[in-house]
């Protein structure tokens, strides 16, 4: 019997047990998933608590969402290459006794990004992430890996600043930070002609119930390229509506949802994502 869960706050509309249990009925598994909603306030009292229930095996996985994919990492024994890479945390689980932090947002992200808009396959691109939370680090290091200059436009510098110090160290390339305004700028580089963008909003703005809210003006400019927000709820936000109205191709992060739950359930039960990934999908759909 299997137990997990996810670790965030608010889960009201989570999309994550649906996933799970699709994922747990394929597989022929019996198990639940539970949403663990940590308000601030709480969370340096409930996240060490939750972790030390996965360490003692009384819970065989947790996923990590808004607000706390850096924040549990202090309290994690080990890291892999990838959540140590990305400088955040989006899955748990334990091992001989240890809680080891992992990170399949970025994977997951590649995944549905090249199989719903392919073109970029064809690189280089040039990068534009807006947000510099923990979904933009998964983010911003599937571009460094692709080799592609990586831009990120954020409304808090010291965290965008932070996010750019992390990867230098990490020796992946630099990170040009720029402040919120400058996303419009016409001396931008994205609004350069000499590689086409990725515009990526790594930001909740647009997620229900804010749903007129968007992260880019709606009226443009649009930077040429393609476009990809990792809201998922709406399926079709204002930011993407306005990008197709642009004639820009856009996708939602609904797929990205599906790519990272696979991969973290493969991490947990040794199931291949391949084998549960057609049940999820289909799930999600139906509540979507």
């Amino acid at each position: 019997m299997f137990h997990f869960g996810l670790i965030g706050y608010p889960l009201k509309h989570s999309l994550s047990p649906v996933l799970h249990q699709a994922a747990l009925r394929a597989a022929g598994l019996k198990g639940e998933y539970s949403l663990f909603e940590v308000p601030p306030s709480e969370a340096d009292v409930r996240l060490p608590q939750l972790l030390a229930t996965l360490r003692r095996g009384l819970l065989h996985g947790l996923n990590v969402t808004i607000p706390y994919k850096q924040r549990v990492m202090a309290w994690v024994d080990d890291l892999t290459d990838a959540a140590r890479a990305c400088g955040a945390v989006n899955t748990l689980y334990a091992t001989r006794g240890r809680v080891v932090g992992h990170n399949t947002d970025a994977a997951g992200f590649w995944e549905d990004v090249r199989h719903r808009l392919p073109v970029v396959q064809k690189g280089p691109w040039r990068g534009l992430v807006l947000g510099a939370g923990g979904a933009a680090r998964a983010v911003v290091y599937t571009l460094l890996k692709q080799g592609w200059p990586a831009h990120v436009v954020a409304r808090r510098m010291e965290q965008a600043r932070a996010l750019a110090g992390h990867f230098q160290r990490q020796g992946l390339g630099p990170v040009h930070i720029h402040p919120w305004e400058a996303r419009t700028d016409p001396k931008a580089p994205w609004f350069q002609r000499d590689l086409p963008v990725l515009l990526v909003n790594a930001t909740p703005v647009g997620m229900h119930p804010h749903i007129q809210a968007s992260p880019w003006p709606v009226e443009g400019p649009w930077p040429q390229g393609v476009v990809y927000d990792l809201v998922y709820n709406p399926r079709e936000t204002r930011f993407i509506k306005a990008a197709r109205r642009a004639n820009l191709p856009a996708a939602d992060g609904l797929g990205m949802l599906v790519w990272q739950a696979a991969l973290a359930f493969e991490r947990w039960t040794g199931v291949a994502s391949r084998v549960v990934l057609p049940a999820m999908a289909q799930a999600v759909e139906q509540f979507s």
